[in-house]
């Protein structure tokens, strides 16, 4: 479970909620079928409509990668202790030793990229690969935290849409004036739902995507880089100073420079 996203929400709901109770709002204003009803499948509506099917189909995958703590096969400071070991293997019994190394690795990726030096890809096409397997995985990512971008976008603008026809419902019965402010009030939950699910939901949710691809790209990159320094024969001392420079100023000290 990822510890930030259900804190999040529990604080986020424990904030509302506390809004209202210190407000005098009571919380049984929330049981507003048709606020729910406009805001949730209106906003669904908006999805399928800005997105292809293709897109929408990983949307329950991006639900668990949300809240579940997913990480790499490897961190960037055990890449660059691996890559480093696999550097030294490299210098030491040639390039074709880095073969049965190969099927022990977790990551895919870095198994990609070794099978290609052991085979005898030249720099520059490994390099071009690499690169755009990268840019393609982010470019994928990106689509999908759109979703959620663009499903924060229209909650908030329902929202408006929900309290409007609300008040069109009011406003066709005000010879009762209690039942009118009961009405009144509960036309804009629907503005209530619509903001809450878009900036404390939607939003925060595409940022978190945002955030997990821009750690695995970085993760990528430096296998490309240290594949790349591997091939053209770089002293694994240097690979090992390339490397480094990727990482978190706090998270260098774990990796210092071998002799």
């Amino acid at each position: 479970m990822e510890l930030t996203t259900l804190i999040g929400l529990i604080a986020a709901l424990a904030g509302l909620l506390g809004g209202m109770y210190f407000k005098g709002v009571p919380f049984s204003a929330l049981g507003n079928p048709a606020a729910i009803f406009i805001i949730l499948i209106g906003t669904v509506g908006a999805v399928l409509n800005a997105f292809p099917l293709s897109d929408i189909k990983r949307v329950p995958k991006l639900f668990k990668i949300i809240f579940t703590n997913t990480k790499p096969p490897y961190s960037n400071e055990e890449l660059t202790d691996l890559i480093t070991d696999l550097a030294q293997l490299a210098r030491k019994d040639g390039i074709l030793a880095l073969e049965a190394k190969i099927k022990d690795l977790k990551d895919p990726f870095l198994q990609r990229g070794l099978t290609m030096i052991t085979v005898g890809m030249a720099s520059e096409l490994l390099q071009d690969t690499l690169v755009e397997a990268i840019e393609e995985m982010e470019n994928r990512h990106q689509a999908s935290a759109s979703i959620f971008s663009q499903a924060g976008t229209y909650a908030p603008t329902l929202g408006v849409l929900g309290a409007v026809i609300g008040l069109i419902a009011a406003l066709a019965n005000m010879a009762d004036q209690e039942a009118l402010g009961h009405a009144i009030s509960a036309a804009f939950m629907a503005t209530v739902y619509g903001i809450f699910t878009g900036y404390v939901l939607w939003h925060p949710f595409a940022n978190k995507l945002k955030r997990k691809s821009k750690e695995e790209a970085l993760n990528k990159r430096i296998i490309t880089v240290g594949i790349l320094l591997i091939l053209e024969g770089v002293s694994p001392n240097m690979i090992k100073d390339k490397l480094v420079a990727f990482l978190a100023e706090s998270d260098r000290a774990a990796s210092p420079t071998r002799d």
